[in-house]
C-alpha cells in the first residue's frame, strides 16, 4: 500500500476534526437549551454554554478582534502546512500535531463566522433553531463558540465554598487544539526550527545552483 504523503495525511486530519466538531456542535446546538446538562458519568457530563472568547472559554479582547486572529491563524497554518507538505524527514507525529491545531482553529472560526447568522438565540428552555425565519442572533463573524465537554471530576465544599476540578467547558476543537500543542511542545518543538532552517537552506541552495548554471 501506499504510504500517504504530509500532505494528504494533513488534509484527511483537517477535514474529518472538523466534520466531527461541527456535527457535535449542530447536535448539541440544536437538541439543548442553553445552560442544559446530561450527565453521562458522574464526572463526564454534557453541558450547552457558548462563549465569546479562546479555548475552555477564556476571554482575550473584543469579538471582532478574536474572530480575525482566529482567521489568520488557521490561514498560517495552512501555508506551514503546505510549506512542509513533502518534507518526508519531517515524523508524521509532527504533522499530525500541525493538522490538528489547524483543525482546532478552523472549527472555532466557523462558529464565529457563520452561528450568528444561522442560529437564532432563545432563551432556555427553547432550543435553537438553524435557518429561522427572523434570521440569527447576530452579524457575521460576531457569533458565539459552542461547548459541551464538563468532566468535574472532583468536587468539594470547603469554607462555605463549592470547589471543582476540572471546571472548563471545551469543545472537540479546543482538544485538538489542546492535545496537539502540549504534545509539539513535549516531543517536537525542535523541528520547528529545524524545519524552517532546512528549507532556508534547500532554497538557498537551489538559488545557487540556478546563478552558477552557464547561459546558453
Amino acid at each position: 500500500m501506499k504510504k500517504l504523503s504530509h500532505g494528504t495525511l494533513a488534509a484527511a486530519i483537517i477535514v474529518l476534526a472538523v466534520i466531527v466538531d461541527q456535527v457535535v456542535k449542530l447536535w448539541v446546538k440544536t437538541h439543548f437549551y442553553y445552560g442544559e446538562e446530561l450527565e453521562i458519568t458522574s464526572w463526564f457530563k454534557l453541558l450547552f454554554i457558548q462563549n465569546n472568547g479562546m479555548a475552555f472559554g477564556w476571554e482575550m479582547g473584543s469579538k471582532f478582534f478574536l474572530t480575525w486572529f482566529r482567521i489568520i491563524a488557521t490561514v498560517a497554518f495552512i501555508a506551514y502546512l503546505w510549506k512542509i507538505r513533502r518534507r518526508d524527514d519531517l515524523p508524521r507525529g509532527f504533522v499530525v500535531c500541525i493538522a490538528l491545531i489547524t483543525a482546532g482553529a478552523l472549527g472555532n472560526v466557523l462558529d464565529c463566522v457563520f452561528y450568528g447568522r444561522i442560529f437564532d438565540d432563545p432563551a432556555a428552555p427553547a432550543v435553537a433553531q438553524l435557518f429561522p425565519a427572523d434570521g440569527g442572533y447576530a452579524s457575521w463573524f460576531n457569533g458565539k463558540v459552542v461547548d459541551m465537554f464538563y468532566f468535574p471530576l472532583v468536587e468539594w465544599d470547603w469554607g462555605g465554598e463549592h470547589y471543582v476540578f476540572f471546571r472548563p467547558v471545551f469543545n472537540v476543537a479546543d482538544s485538538c487544539l489542546t492535545v496537539s500543542i502540549f504534545t509539539l511542545i513535549l516531543f517536537y518543538s525542535k523541528h520547528l526550527v529545524k524545519g524552517d532552517e532546512k528549507s532556508t537552506g534547500e532554497e538557498e541552495k537551489i538559488k545557487d545552483k540556478n546563478t552558477t548554471q552557464p547561459a546558453e
